[in-house]
């Protein structure tokens, strides 16, 4: 993995790699052998959200990998400002690791007082799921919009703005559909939500009746027709909605992203853990049938990707982002 990820003093440590074959990982992380003791993953976000739902799926399997007990440890608020900032100050000796999910990527420019800068202050592991998104209705409030072309001539004929939903201020949800207001020549009126899980529900009962969102959430409810997906954000989608044409095929070209999610570290994490902790989340994600097929049944796709690439798309993601968020004028206070 690359040098900006690492301090000296990690790649020092890296290098010892011929004393480890004798001495294991105790230098590194303790006086016992990694992984001694329970595992703590943090999650920024709530109890049933994608991040929360990958989290839980991944943890299970790898800790049976490690031989170790993980147990998820939620941390809600601030479009996972709130618990990513608590996570960057834990210790660096292997016991605290963290799922990452895209909104607490936007949460420094969303937030006056954000306590922490992504691009520095922790290490990107590996990335673990591809999180593709949709835009879906409640057929029950709007029967009508079966399309992004249905949408967009339903939203100019509405008489008062329509609203729509999303996981939050500034989330990807939300930023899609700003982007994609713009590029229809429509309007709506965004109501944001604390989480995803929230968001559904009342997209469910009707209280609102669009949102941009993580199949994750979305999907149990499209499968059991309580909802209506009219189009993905990606072609990756189609992997659990292959009817569903995606918003670029129609009629907005150059319109693709998935939202994403991957494990990080604090800062002064040794590096033959990450490292391990690599080459396990690689067998697992790329091999193990089972996981896969939970997470593609919850939503999402097992996408393994090295920390040095991980880094590099959260770079690009939070550049590509930002601009939206800052020419929307959108921020959470």
């Amino acid at each position: 993995m690359p040098s900006q990820h690492f301090t000296r003093r990690q790649w020092l440590a890296a290098g010892t790699a011929g004393a480890l074959s004798t001495l294991g990982l105790s230098a590194l992380a303790g006086n016992d052998t990694w992984p001694s003791k329970v595992i703590k993953m943090v999650v920024a976000f709530p109890a049933g959200g994608p991040t929360d739902t990958a989290a839980r799926i991944v943890s299970q399997k790898l800790a049976e990998r490690l031989g170790a007990t993980i147990v998820v440890d939620n941390r809600p608020g601030a479009s996972g400002s709130i618990g990513t900032a608590s996570f960057i100050k834990s210790a660096p000796d292997g016991y605290t690791f963290s799922m990452f999910g895209m909104p607490a990527l936007l949460a420094p420019i969303l937030y006056k007082n954000n306590a922490y800068d992504p691009e520095k202050d922790f290490l990107s592991v590996a990335t673990v799921y591809d999180l593709p998104m949709g835009i879906v209705v409640n057929p029950q409030v709007l029967p009508g919009v079966d399309s992004v072309k249905a949408l967009v001539a339903h939203a100019k004929a509405a008489k008062t703005p329509l609203n729509y939903t999303s996981s939050g201020a500034g989330s990807f949800g939300h930023l899609a559909m700003e982007q994609l207001k713009d590029l229809g020549g429509f309007d709506m009126q965004h109501v944001p939500y604390r989480g995803s899980a929230p968001a559904v529900n009342d997209l469910l009962g009707g209280q609102i009746g669009i949102m941009f969102a993580d199949l994750v959430a979305a999907l149990p409810h499209i499968k059991a027709g309580k909802l209506r997906a009219i189009a993905l954000s990606s072609n990756k989608g189609k992997a659990m909605l292959a009817g569903v044409k995606t918003v670029a095929e129609q009629g907005f070209p150059g319109f693709d992203f998935d939202s994403w999610g991957g494990l990080i570290a604090p800062l002064g994490t040794p590096a033959p853990l990450l490292a391990r902790l690599n080459k396990e989340l690689a067998d697992l994600l790329a091999n193990d049938k089972e996981i896969q097929a939970k997470l593609l049944q919850a939503g999402a796709i097992a996408a393994f990707q090295p920390g040095d690439a991980m880094h590099k798309r959260l770079l690009t993601d939070h550049a590509r982002w930002s601009k939206v968020a800052k020419d929307k004028g959108i921020s959470a206070v």
